[in-house]
């Protein structure tokens, strides 16, 4: 297979149905994901088949427990995928809303339109029901994409592509609007990141090393972020009970999702108080603490944190963890330090919430709560494709409408520029 050629075809094609796809009307796009999910739900002995091919080989390959895991479709991820389809098709439509309509002196009207962004390149690892997820995010925005997802598993995306396919086809929209890659090539990537002519945005779901190489290669934008920093400040003035709670869910709810709580930092007002308490509730859960001086004079059990751990992105049970002088040092701490992905603040006093709320520079930004909460579907979007931490078109969570863009519309009646 020519790889640089199969591209480029790919990329023509989903240019071509990108352009279908955005003038099809809402009904269109929700019956082919309705149809997308009874199709999954009759295929369901094609998928088993083809995934158990992908566990073969992967283990074959040395595969850990974990990927593994998330390789596995299990009849319990086939009806989450069905069910996340439909859920996807009950979604609000935001393509071609208009907002801000203003007349403007010479009698026009001006506004805004909310419009697809035309074909979205799609890079991710291991799991095979990111395939239906983006596809469905993309479809119901309007977009076309192309979705490269990973070597270990490409029988089980295949088979999940020829449902995808049977969708869009019973909804009479072409086929090639989700094109899955049929190569596990590498070069497939370079291509598909290089491809300005025919893609519109790209969108690396994986590792950091997988994000880094895409930001640093591609010559197309892309929405990503690469680390999950999060803090939580503890505030001289915030209520115990809701610091410990938030402390401790932030940390060990999961360790393994970018929205966990990397570093805390308390207040010195009630470090004394507060921190002996924290750690012993850490120790119970097997949380292994790093810190500063004055933490580790509190907490004797606790280690030494070196610079390297204020910059950590564990994803494990450790926890890294600074005694500051009140809110400006752990504003300075945090905007210094953070990856700009979530940071939380504990406090009873509304002036300083909203201080770290203006100065605390992240893509989200909370007052008493969890940063476990910076996801899509809990910030009522529905679904997500993804986070990003950039600060141009998305920011934060993105759903439908980070998958959008929106356009200027004028109307006149006749007018002519005086």
């Amino acid at each position: 297979m020519d790889i640089t050629q199969y591209m480029a075809e790919l990329g023509r094609e989903a240019r071509s149905a990108s352009r279908a796809v955005a003038r099809s009307t809402t009904a269109t796009r929700n019956q082919a994901l309705l149809a997308t999910a009874d199709a999954l739900d009759a295929a369901r002995n094609e998928l088993a088949v083809a995934n158990a091919k992908d566990l073969e080989r992967g283990r074959e390959n040395g595969l850990d427990a974990a990927m593994l895991d998330r390789l596995e479709l299990t009849p319990q991820r086939i009806d989450a995928m069905i069910e996340g389809l439909r859920q996807v098709a009950a979604l609000p439509d935001p393509i071609g809303e208009i907002t801000g309509m203003t007349y403007r002196p010479s009698g026009i009207q001006v506004g805004k339109m909310r419009v697809p962004l035309g074909v979205i390149g799609i890079i991710y690892e291991s799991r095979p029901n990111v395939t239906v997820e983006a596809a469905s995010l993309c479809l119901k925005s309007g977009n076309a994409t192309i979705l490269r997802g990973g070597s270990e598993s490409i029988h089980s995306n295949q088979a999940i592509a020829r449902c995808l396919a049977d969708g869009l086809a019973s909804a009479g929209l072409p086929e090639t609007a989700v094109q899955v890659v049929r190569t596990t090539d590498r070069a497939a990537v370079g291509e598909l990141i290089t491809m300005p002519q025919y893609v519109d945005v790209i969108v690396p779901r994986g590792g950091k090393g997988l994000i880094e190489r895409i930001s640093r290669d591609a010559r197309v934008p892309v929405i990503k972020h690469l680390d999950g920093v999060c803090h939580v400040y503890i505030d001289g003035q915030a209520d115990p009970d809701k610091a410990m709670r938030i402390a401790i869910n932030a940390k060990t709810h999961r360790y393994g999702t970018c929205n966990t709580m990397e570093t805390l930092l308390v207040d010195r007002a009630v470090a004394a108080d507060l921190l002996p308490a924290l750690a012993e509730a850490f120790a119970g859960k097997g949380v292994e603490l790093r810190g500063c001086p004055d933490t580790l004079a509190l907490v004797p059990a606790a280690t030494a944190a070196e610079e390297a751990d204020w910059h950590a992105e564990y994803l494990a049970p450790i926890l890294a963890v600074r005694v500051v002088d009140g809110l400006d040092q752990a504003i300075e701490h945090i905007n210094h330090f953070s990856s700009q992905h979530t940071d939380s603040i504990v406090t009873e006093n509304f002036t300083r919430a909203r201080r770290f709320l203006t100065e605390v520079d992240s893509s989200s930004v909370m007052v008493n709560a969890s940063t476990r909460f910076a996801d899509g579907f809990e910030y009522g979007l529905g679904a997500e494709i993804g986070i990003s931490t950039d600060k141009i078109h998305a920011r934060g969570p993105v759903g439908l409408e980070g998958l959008t863009s929106q356009k200027y519309v004028v109307f006149g009646d006749g007018h002519i520029r005086s």
